[in-house]
């Protein structure tokens, strides 16, 4: 998360007001449309997360999406654990019919932090931002994920839950750690 908060440091010391930044970093790992489902599709995801190991995150590089997107990223490496996480969240959800959104399939999903929103900047700004930020890392910055954040807006409120992973807690419990 270190490296995360530099690069969008930076970003945020560097680019116009134009430019606008997630609430938080964060790993986007599937999106709905379930306005009328919520409560089930939570209930899904809470279930999924009961199974769910630690999360490995290392980031590769400062990168970016290309117009139309414009969005500066720090991509992440293909860990076994961020794998198999999104793996095993594809197959949970193949055995429902919520509406996702945006979902590619595991070959072609970039993992990612998004870092800032730059899709308001003209062409020429956007290709001088990206090429001033975007760099690879020789020593890749890692953490860990050990939980979930569910997020939803219901009459244009963000609401929140964050869900631990079921091992963590399991390992918790057995260690006797609240």
């Amino acid at each position: 998360m270190a490296m995360y908060e530099k690069a969008q440091d930076t970003a945020k010391s560097s680019l116009p007001n134009v430019v606008t930044y997630p609430n938080t970093g964060h790993v986007t790992l599937r999106g709905f449309f379930e306005p009328d489902r919520v409560e089930q599709l939570q209930a899904a995801v809470r279930e999924w997360a009961t199974g769910q190991p630690l999360i490995e995150l290392r980031i590769e590089a400062i990168d970016s999406f290309p117009a139309p997107f414009k969005i500066v990223i720090a991509r992440l490496e293909r860990t076994p654990s961020l794998v198999n996480a999104y793996a095993g969240l594809t197959a949970m959800l193949n055995q429902t019919d919520f509406n996702r959104i945006g979902e590619l399939s595991l070959d072609d999903w970039t993992f990612h932090m998004s870092i800032a929103y730059c899709s308001e900047l003209p062409d020429n700004a956007w290709d001088d931002t990206r090429t001033s930020l975007e760099c690879e890392f020789a020593d890749r910055p890692v953490d860990v994920a050990s939980e979930l954040e569910f997020v939803w807006y219901q009459d244009g409120i963000e609401h929140r839950e964050v869900i631990a992973f079921g091992l963590i807690m399991a390992a918790n419990n057995s260690a006797n750690v609240p």
